[in-house]
């Protein structure tokens, strides 16, 4: 538990930081136009800006926390106001510092503003004059502070007119400090730092989590691929160890098969050489029907019925016999004969 709370501090950290990155990139690439309010001896504002425009006014008056003058939600929204207080609103410190402080001044005088002011550091607001050398090893600034109710109370009647910030500053006569910024605060917008960094950690959680669905997809994918590509092999497996098991010549290996066909069908040339062997010279073949192992002949001889024992007698033939009628016409030289036997395939030639 306490290893995800030290990671989400670091991220919410990490997400915090980049938030205050951008929005300080985005102030100086878009610097809103700034419009300053001084403020006059009749309790009003003169109002001052970079560029004269018609639609700003001379004088805004203010009374009772609000702001009262033609456009002036036009003229404030989007931009930066800067309201200038009189000196008598604010109390004015010198205080002497050694010069290494410089860069600490700010945290220096938080820290010693309720001896300071009258005021502690959470009702006091603030702030320094740019430090001035008073001796080889010090510093002197003048301090300007007042109530922060005091500042709100112009802040808020400026802040309902959404500008992109508000700043409330005074002039310091003493020693020529200048103008004193003791406040600002930045309009909740769209790049409110809090609200930009909750939407980076929202975006960061939903990359982390689309993230994760992709690796669980893609190891989804990788192991049907895998059980698939098994599959593959084992089929291709079996078919390698059929085919090598029917060039071993197995007896019901496809070659076994057509070595037996080779040998237990007659082929039909042996078949009519042995045929020429055994038939007398005075007999003549007319027809010849070969079918499977039956062997069918029609011609004419000088003796028919020697013609049974003749082929009987071969090698390649068995069961020799009449399947029709022996006849003897007028036109033909013998007798007409129809023989019928069954093949023995020996499928090679008798010398």
């Amino acid at each position: 538990m306490k290893f995800l709370q030290t990671i989400g501090t670091f991220f919410r950290g990490w997400t915090d930081s980049v938030a205050a990155l951008m929005i300080a990139a985005f102030d100086r690439v878009s610097s809103p136009r700034v419009i300053r309010l001084i403020e006059q001896d009749n309790g009003g504002f003169a109002v001052e800006a970079a560029s004269k425009s018609e639609n700003l006014p001379a004088r805004i008056a203010f009374a009772d926390g609000s702001l009262s003058a033609p456009n002036l939600a036009a003229m404030f929204r989007g931009s930066r106001v800067e309201i200038v207080l009189q000196p008598k609103r604010f109390l004015f410190r010198p205080l002497e510092l050694p010069a290494r402080a410089a860069d600490f001044l700010d945290g220096i005088v938080r820290a010693q503003i309720d001896r300071l002011t009258p005021w502690s550091a959470s009702e006091a607001v603030f702030g320094c004059s740019p430090p001035i050398e008073s001796g080889s090893e010090s510093i002197t600034t003048v301090i300007a502070a007042t109530t922060r109710k005091v500042a709100m109370t112009y802040v808020q009647a400026v802040l309902i007119f959404h500008p992109a910030a508000v700043a409330v500053c005074t002039d310091v006569a003493e020693r020529n400090a200048g103008r004193v910024k003791v406040f600002e605060q930045k309009a909740r917008g769209h790049l409110d730092a809090a609200r930009l960094s909750r939407a980076l950690l929202a975006g960061l959680g939903a990359t982390a989590v689309g993230t994760l669905l992709a690796v669980i997809a893609a190891t989804y994918v990788a192991d049907s691929l895998g059980a698939q590509e098994d599959e593959l092999a084992r089929q291709i497996s079996q078919r390698r160890a059929a085919i090598r098991a029917s060039s071993d010549g197995g007896d019901r290996s496809p070659i076994a098969a057509l070595e037996r066909r080779k040998y237990e069908t007659p082929a039909s040339v042996i078949v009519l050489d042995a045929l020429t062997r055994v038939l007398p010279d005075h007999t003549y073949v007319t027809e010849l029907h070969l079918a499977g192992n039956k062997l069918q002949i029609v011609g004419i001889t000088r003796d028919a019925p020697s013609l049974i024992p003749l082929i009987e007698q071969s090698q390649h033939f068995t069961r020799a016999t009449f399947y029709a009628p022996t006849t003897r016409s007028s036109s033909d030289p013998g007798e007409r004969f129809h023989i019928e036997a069954r093949i023995e395939p020996k499928n090679t030639a008798v010398p």
